[in-house]
């Protein structure tokens, strides 16, 4: 992974940690352990002083070679005691672990694990050769290091599941969008679908009857025109969220009362249509259910007017708690029914499943059956 090149801010971090860091080095080194090794060790000199240096400066490029940074710390650190300098407690290679550990890990951890083990090993026994100290006096650097390591991959974890978390909300607002799109695309074929297959087959009986029954002509004009201004209010109340960015508003929401209006504007373009309603005038769906139901019923209305022989009945009932809904239509000579295909039945399906139902729809013999269930609890009158 690429990185890019520290930023000032992080320079002038960097550059004051660094000069901390050789600081305390450098006092320890001058004070002898800040007295605790007083005539044991050396004192500051030059040699001292450019071993701390080269013991710290490595700080400044940990962001962009952190191993190489780890390994001179831990080699300065090593140095140090070795020349009789009694600085026992070293920093650096702790700051260094925590900038390793942050990263992403792209390498076996236990090698720098080896590598920190290995070094401080050679730090004790150095130390104790020279300076024979308590146990307490190098457990401090013990502590450093391993809290740098853990520190450091505290922030690693943390900032993955950050980004984790980022990625999920990501991910659901593409699923929101992908859900509104599919909901949109279904409620605009199956509105618009609709009124303009209903148009259509007003227009075809107003072109037969024109010159004989102009009375019939004149109803079917008025009914295109109704079609049409029902047309551009859906159209309107689906697409109207849009231009905010917020959900499409379908109030009022069309249910089942709804769909004898449907039957019967099929029956003034001359179709057979016929509605068995075997539900109470009392029953009060669930908005969703209530939809879905008109939605399912204009849609396969619309499939028999386009593919039937203009014929069709529509049964609802309501039975054990399901909504059934089923709409017959004998098929016309020569037509092929696509029981898998077709964006209508694919929205019908999509309605269905939804909301928990089902939906079917084949030919069986020379009909075609639609049947849909779904599952509703009764809303309060």
């Amino acid at each position: 992974m690429t990185r890019s090149a520290p930023s000032s801010r992080q320079l002038v971090l960097d550059a004051a940690l660094t000069a901390t860091v050789l600081a305390f080095t450098v006092a320890q080194m001058a004070s002898q352990a800040f007295g605790a090794k007083a005539g044991q060790a050396r004192g500051a000199d030059v040699v001292g002083v450019v071993v701390c240096l080269l013991a710290t400066l490595p700080l400044l490029a940990r962001h962009r070679a952190p191993r190489a940074a780890l390994a001179a710390v831990l080699a300065g650190a090593v140095a140090l005691v070795a020349l009789d300098y009694a600085v026992l407690t070293a920093p650096a290679p702790a700051i260094v672990l925590a900038t390793l550990a942050e990263r992403d890990r792209r390498q076996d951890p236990f090698v720098t694990l080896i590598a920190c083990l290995a070094a401080f090993a050679a730090f004790v026994a150095v130390a104790w050769a020279r300076f024979e100290p308590e146990p307490g006096e190098y457990a401090i650097t013990a502590l450093l290091w391993a809290g740098g390591w853990i520190l450091g991959d505290r922030r690693r974890l943390t900032r993955q599941r950050a980004a984790q978390e980022r990625e999920r909300i990501a991910r659901e607002q593409r699923l929101a969008v992908a859900e509104e799109r599919t909901r949109i695309a279904r409620e605009l074929h199956d509105s618009a679908g609709h009124a303009i297959n209903s148009i259509l087959i007003q227009a075809g009986a107003a072109r037969l009857v024109q010159d004989t029954q102009p009375e019939r002509t004149r109803e079917a004009i008025a009914t295109i025109e109704a079609l049409a201004r029902e047309s551009i209010q859906d159209l309107d109340a689906i697409l109207g969220g849009l231009r905010n960015g917020a959900p499409a508003d379908l109030e009022p929401l069309p249910g089942i009362d709804r769909i004898a209006a449907l039957v019967e504007r099929h029956q003034a373009a001359g179709l057979d249509f016929s509605l068995r309603d075997h539900t109470s005038p009392e029953l009060r769906l669930p908005p969703p259910i209530d939809r879905a139901a008109y939605r399912i019923a204009q849609e396969a209305m619309t499939n028999a007017a386009r593919h039937g022989t203009g014929a069709a009945e529509l049964t609802l009932e309501c039975r054990d708690g399901v909504l059934a809904l089923t709409v017959v239509n004998p098929v016309a000579a020569g037509a092929t029914a696509r029981a898998e295909g077709g964006h209508g039945l694919v929205g019908m399906r999509e309605r269905a499943a939804l909301l928990g139902g089902t939906l079917d729809a084949r030919r069986v013999g020379d009909r075609f059956e639609v049947r849909a269930a779904l599952p509703y609890r009764r809303s309060a009158p």
